[in-house]
């Protein structure tokens, strides 16, 4: 049953991650997830689902504080099943002009906490011998995207760890695969103007952004007993962008 299986979800408290954790609630999961700001949406979740949903404030880049969300979860809310790697940063501009901390900031929040969060719930789920782990990469690591060379480094690592981790993890049970979203109608998004958007609409053989409505349920594929033959893949959801 759903309602025994715990996901941990990084950045669930809004876009893609918000949707993806109501849609895990409305599933059956419990669902546990952390981000470095809070909102209002998730205090909603909250008074909805009560103790089905577990919130924390958290941040990436604290390897300490990935521990104690982790241990936390695990103490309070029952043994993590799943993990959707969601959190990430986008920082617009030329890499030449990019100051080398905002780099930094970069790669430690979208990569290196990341692996570190995936290196601690691994620990636990090797014990179980049972697990999935979905990790939110994005076209922009296959195509790339001029502007945006350390988040597209960042995203097409995601990949490459996916494809690595299902290789070591799969005798052990544990699926590892990835979803790359295209550009979605979310505030990462927002940044663009109109004749980006536009050309991006153009380019788009479906003819239009995407919406969290088409990845989550993706994503909730991929965590599911549906995909259990299905590891170390990177699923498109971009409405043809990339084809």
């Amino acid at each position: 049953m759903n309602s025994q299986k715990v996901v941990l979800v990084s950045g669930g408290m809004r876009g893609l991650g918000l949707a993806t954790v109501e849609q895990l609630l409305m599933s059956g999961y419990r669902v546990a997830t952390f981000s470095r700001t809070p909102s209002g949406a998730i205090t909603e979740l909250t008074n909805k689902f009560g103790d089905q949903l577990w919130a924390s404030s958290g941040d990436l880049s604290d390897p300490a504080g990935l521990d104690n969300i982790v241990r936390s979860v695990e103490h309070e809310f029952g043994p993590i099943w799943g993990l959707v790697n969601n959190a990430g940063v986008a920082v617009e501009g030329v890499l030449p002009s990019t100051a080398p901390q905002r780099i930094e900031d970069i790669v430690s929040i979208n990569l290196t906490g990341t692996l570190l969060l995936t290196r601690l719930v691994l620990r636990r789920m090797i014990l179980r011998r049972q697990g999935s782990i979905v990790n939110i990469s994005s076209i922009i690591g296959i195509r790339g995207y001029a502007g945006l060379a350390a988040y597209s480094a960042t995203k097409a690592a995601l990949d490459g760890m996916s494809r690595a981790l299902a290789r070591e993890m799969g005798p052990r049970r544990i699926r590892v695969n990835s979803v790359a979203p295209g550009y979605l109608e979310t505030d990462m998004t927002h940044t663009l103007n109109s004749t980006q958007l536009t050309q991006i609409i153009r380019r788009t053989p479906l003819g239009r952004l995407g919406r969290v409505r088409d990845v989550v349920p993706v994503i909730l594929f991929l965590l599911s007993p549906k995909a259990e033959f299905i590891t170390g893949q990177t699923l498109v959801v971009d409405g043809g962008l990339t084809c």
